[in-house]
């Protein structure tokens, strides 16, 4: 069996373009993982996934082992034949849901105990349970299990938070084992403080991981914020590791993680947004609700080859959208994650060719522009 790895082709200041090698094939870095919450990128089929150029998908152990189980995944075969997606899957620890979602939970040195968001039923989550549900579900890269406090808070809150999570991040990574091909990925926390980030990343080398996640951002402290973070964070972690950015985000975040060295990313921002009518394109967002598309002939993006901007007019999907119809969040999930991942594309061209800075600046003018004039 192969092994997982990771190679970096071509760096350009900060930024970086590589691929991670997994036995269930090769994810292009920098990265954007869509995110299939239930086994499912909402309003997707797993082959259109594909076909907007994703090589990974993300899925959530916290909701799939409440429904349908893991244990039942596992008998099924696992997720990848369980939900018909045959490339590599990344599942996160739950530990981000536990903490967002679930009610009544109490925390401790030994995990969460939570009640369920669907049934109020009682579940414990340790690092031990979390690698338990994610070798059930067999993904190719697991999370550590860790608390994500929500930002902003005290600063001896986070310190408290941090060293606990890398307390976890000891006992996820023993509990883990030997498993070739699949890998594990320790996070980095310390919310906005340089010293307790650097504190949390030694910690996790002197664990040692496959790749390292900058977890605790995108948690409401805000873009610049997160920038400020991302101008030291990554270069605390190996370089000869993947950099993984936990839940992000726009566009614009995501080319300004990757201008930081950041190497893979994930977001809900693309599909759920396209099933509320928020279409991004190179223009910048358009909401695809408002009147002045009513009677617009054009496509939404005349150099988007995604089904949505070549078949059908703002018109049709204005019209479906105010319908409620389902094609309108099929057509329009599948325009962002095609421009996202077209997004990925262009930035690893433009690493790999020394052009970044000149993307960057392309990519921001661009979408200064705005969209297209109203007929």
């Amino acid at each position: 069996m192969s092994t997982f790895s990771f190679s970096l082709d071509a760096t350009d200041g900060s930024a970086r373009t590589g691929v991670i090698d997994t036995p269930r094939g090769q994810i292009r870095t920098p990265a954007f993982m869509p995110v299939g919450t239930a086994a499912t990128v909402k309003a997707m089929m797993p082959e259109s996934v594909a076909a907007t150029g994703a090589d990974i998908l993300l899925g959530n152990t916290y909701h799939l082992m409440l429904r349908p189980t893991a244990e039942r995944i596992a008998a099924l075969g696992g997720l990848h034949k369980f939900m018909n997606w045959h490339k590599p899957i990344l599942t996160d620890s739950g530990g981000f849901q536990v903490m967002s979602l679930a009610g009544l939970r109490k925390l401790t040195e030994e995990g969460v105990k939570f009640a369920s968001h669907i049934d109020g039923s009682r579940h414990m989550l340790t690092p031990e349970r979390s690698m338990e549900i994610q070798k059930l579900l067999g993904s190719d890269i697991v999370m550590c299990f860790d608390e994500c406090p929500a930002l902003p808070a005290e600063e001896k809150v986070v310190a408290s938070s941090m060293r606990m999570s890398m307390r976890w991040a000891q006992r996820s990574r023993d509990a883990f084992g030997d498993r070739p091909g699949h890998a594990l990925f320790g996070i980095q926390q310390g919310g906005v403080t340089q010293s307790l980030r650097e504190e949390s990343a030694e910690a996790l080398k002197s664990i040692g991981f496959d790749g390292y996640a900058v977890g605790g951002l995108a948690v409401g402290e805000g873009q610049e914020a997160m920038f400020g973070v991302l101008d030291y964070a990554p270069d605390m972690l190996p370089t000869d590791k993947p950099r993984y950015l936990m839940g992000v985000g726009k566009p614009d975040d995501i080319v300004g993680a990757v201008a930081r060295g950041i190497d893979m990313m994930d977001c809900v921002l693309p599909s759920r947004s396209g099933r509320t009518g928020q279409v991004f394109t190179r223009n910048g967002v358009v909401n695809i609700k408002n009147a002045r598309h009513a009677d617009d002939p054009r496509p939404l993006d005349e150099s988007c080859t995604c089904p949505a901007c070549s078949n059908y007019s703002r018109a049709y999907l204005h019209h479906v959208f105010r319908s409620q119809e389902m094609i309108s969040g099929m057509l329009l999930t599948w325009h962002n994650l095609h421009y996202y991942q077209e997004l990925m594309q262009g930035m690893r061209d433009a690493i790999a060719g020394g052009t970044f800075t000149a993307w960057q600046a392309d990519f921001h003018a661009q979408r200064a522009k705005g969209d297209i004039e109203p007929l």
